[in-house]
């Protein structure tokens, strides 16, 4: 059994000398006169050719298992339904990698059968690669041998997820991808597939003179031990944003899917599980900000509209009422009802403030309150708006 893997470039260790030393030049021009150096940079540890591999090598989840099987017929017999069988034993699992399950009706002596077999690797630890092989002698007799081939899968990339939830329903997604092999990697696709309720926008990369171009550069190489951040907001589609308590209980936001590509092109691929928030509590009202100016002119009313959904399970009898702060004063009247709100609906509000002090200032001091259960519901610091002084006209 002998395992396919891509060659490597070959590697020397150059010995080098000073003129003055006692071998003189001759190290030097011994590295000039070998084939496997870089003529100009004999130096260099790194060569021009390719090396076929030497040992197993490590195997990384995500990447494809290939090995080559080849059964010998070393006596001078020739033996008759030859039944070769390979299986990959895994910790959870046997699975059988045989390309064919039909006997070789004969074997010649010094001819061989020969196979190859691929497995994509999904699971990590010890894995036990299990070659069987059975035959008949010519006096008939049935004769069975098996060869254990053990090795461990690593795992190359540490992913960690941070969720952030806004008010306006999005979900933002960070995603920190981590490089804990021993060689660099081509970070050829991170995507982030969003469950059936979202659409995903990437916001890994930036707009240059009309194109597209990566936030990590042209060459998205990730380093051994390097850890990469990667971003994507989550809007609810349009038919589920409407339902205010649908929305609200979603946790399952979607799965990231990561391939890439080591050394010399062996590609490996990666599908996490089905990501998870902590579903955000907006308590049995919600109140959030539809549209608000950024800058205000000092003692100028302005306008805002509010969104007031309930998120109970009960109607609701709503009361507004306005309270005044130190620098932003309500205009309009207080203590005016709403109406009644059914369950999962919401309402829009258009309200006017005038602010009295210059600077940053926070919007503070609404109230609703619920006839029904005589509950009150207060909404402080709900944005900032940055007060100015208007210009005076010459």
């Amino acid at each position: 059994v002998m395992r396919l893997t891509k060659p490597t470039l070959f590697t020397n260790i150059p010995v080098t000398c000073e003129e003055r030393d006692l071998p003189g030049n001759l190290f030097n021009q011994l590295m000039k006169d070998d084939p496997s150096t870089v003529k100009g940079a004999e130096t260099l540890m790194l060569g021009e050719m390719l090396t076929l591999p030497q040992n197993f090598g490590n195997i990384f989840l995500g990447e494809t298992f290939s090995s080559y099987i080849s059964v010998h017929n070393d006596s001078s017999q020739v033996v008759k339904d030859i039944l070769v069988k390979a299986d990959l034993q895994t910790s959870s699992q046997r699975l059988n990698l045989s390309a064919s399950s039909a006997a070789v009706a004969e074997l010649k002596p010094d001819c061989c059968i020969d196979d190859v077999i691929h497995h994509e690797v999904k699971e990590i630890g010890t894995h036990i690669l299990v070659c069987a092989v059975s035959y008949t002698t010519q006096t008939g007799e049935k004769m069975y041998f098996r060869k254990f081939f053990k090795f461990q899968v690593l795992k190359p990339l540490d992913v960690k997820t941070k969720f952030y939830n806004a008010e306006t329903d999005e979900v933002f997604l960070e995603a920190q991808i981590q490089n804990i092999t021993t060689s660099p990697m081509f970070m050829e696709k991170v995507s982030l597939e969003p469950s059936m309720m979202y659409n995903v926008a990437e916001l890994n990369t930036v707009d240059t003179a009309g194109e597209s171009e990566s936030t990590f550069g042209a060459r998205t190489y990730l380093q051994p031990m390097d850890t990469r951040q990667y971003l994507y907001c989550l809007k609810p589609k349009q038919e589920f944003a409407e339902k205010a308590g649908v929305i609200k209980g979603v946790t399952v936001i979607g799965k990231l899917d990561i391939v890439w590509k080591t050394n010399l092109g062996e590609r490996g691929r990666l599908q996490t599980s089905q990501l998870q928030r902590m579903a955000p509590g907006y308590g049995d009202v919600r109140l959030s900000l539809e549209t608000i100016p950024d800058t205000v002119n000092l003692e100028e009313p302005f306008d805002i509209t509010c969104k007031i959904t309930n998120c109970s399970e009960r109607t609701m009898d709503l009361v507004l009422e306005m309270c005044n702060t130190n620098s932003i004063h309500w205009c309009g009247v207080s203590g005016r009802q709403l109406g009644k709100l059914h369950p999962s609906s919401s309402l829009h509000l258009a309200l006017t403030l005038l602010s009295s002090v210059q600077g940053l200032q926070s919007v503070s001091g609404l109230r609703l309150t619920d006839t029904f259960l005589k509950r009150t519901y207060e909404y402080d610091d709900i944005a900032q708006v940055c007060v100015v002084s208007s210009e005076i006209k010459q």
